[in-house]
């Protein structure tokens, strides 16, 4: 934007007047500073309680564990791998389980394999490995 001065000889500035946009943001700051304690009131509510004992459902555990022999183990029955997936089928039916697996470190890496392949073919989604926890710390 050129200002011109009295005169047209004289020369031309070519500068951007920032006050404006400096009071306008002043101003937006100070709106926004004053309205957000404003938006974080929630409405306040009157929640219904409920007893512990409604809210609390523990799901069924089954335990499964791999020697360092390879033998394979459901809550502490001894099992072929192939059959695995119809024990498991037959827990899942009756309810929903969760499934711990309890390793040898020296299991062969295929027969643990195996046993979560079972698991996946059976349907159950949870399930975890249990460790020990390592001496010394």
């Amino acid at each position: 934007m050129a200002i011109l001065g009295d005169s047209e000889n004289e020369e031309l500035v070519s500068e951007i007047n920032v006050t404006p946009l400096v009071d306008v943001m002043l101003v937006l700051l100070t709106v926004f500073i004053v309205t957000a304690p404003l938006l974080m009131n929630a409405v306040k509510v009157k929640l219904p309680q409920a007893s512990a004992e409604v809210a609390i459902t523990v799901p069924k555990t089954a335990h499964i564990s791999v020697t360092d022999a390879g033998d394979v183990f459901l809550d502490q029955q001894r099992l072929a791998v192939e059959v695995l997936t119809t024990e498991l089928g037959v827990l899942k039916k009756s309810h929903d389980p969760a499934v711990e697996i309890y390793a040898d470190e020296h299991a062969q890496y295929g027969v643990v394999a195996k046993v979560l392949a079972a698991i996946q073919r059976a349907g159950i989604s949870k399930f975890s490995f249990v460790m020990s926890p390592e001496a010394g710390k």
